[in-house]
């Protein structure tokens, strides 16, 4: 059995779920959200629980059953507490404002970068040097901070860039042999 595939969802209050045709859909307090699944698993609620079901052991089915509790889960956190995913900028004049919905950052270029979110996402920027990232659909949240990230890597070498709060950057030495050595005169 799925580890993660029988594990039930809890259903907080003011979430409400219908199951129809292949298609789960979830309403909350911050929006609502579709997701489609194979008609061959089932989705049950049982009170304030969900459970998804599998017709059998075989390895589709086991795979199937695991990707679509995730899924289902993953939804109804999003409509009822959404995601946050937070960027930090790092570099001497790297930093970031909104310029009404869109995100504008200077980051070493010699033009501002300006970031449109896309709908259902929004930027908030709590510091000059820190980005939020939020919205209820967490696959979107997550595309849409690897595009602001990829806009500007963490440098190697100096590990100046766009980075997820928290990472660690792992830097390159520099040149070693910076202070003389044979060949000199």
């Amino acid at each position: 059995m799925s580890r993660i595939g029988k594990q039930p969802i809890a259903v907080p209050n003011g979430v409400t779920t219908s199951v129809a045709g292949g298609v789960f859909k979830v309403k909350g307090p911050k929006g609502e959200l579709t997701v489609p699944y194979n008609q061959e698993l089932t989705i049950k609620q049982d009170g304030d629980q969900l459970l998804v079901e599998r017709p059998s052991d075989q390895q589709r089915h086991r795979a199937l059953h695991g990707l679509t509790r995730s899924l289902v889960a993953n939804a109804v956190k999003g409509v009822s507490d959404g995601y946050v995913i937070n960027l930090e900028l790092k570099g001497v004049g790297f930093r970031a404002k909104l310029a009404g919905k869109a995100l504008e950052m200077t980051i070493g270029y010699s033009h501002p970068v300006v970031i449109e979110p896309p709908a259902g996402v929004t930027f908030t920027v709590p510091e000059p040097t820190k980005i939020d990232v939020s919205g209820i659909d967490k696959q979107l949240v997550g595309q849409v901070a690897a595009n602001v990230r990829k806009v500007r890597k963490p440098d190697a070498y100096h590990g100046k860039g766009v980075r997820f709060a928290g990472e660690k950057i792992s830097l390159k030495a520099g040149k070693a042999g910076a202070t003389g050595g044979k060949g000199k005169k």
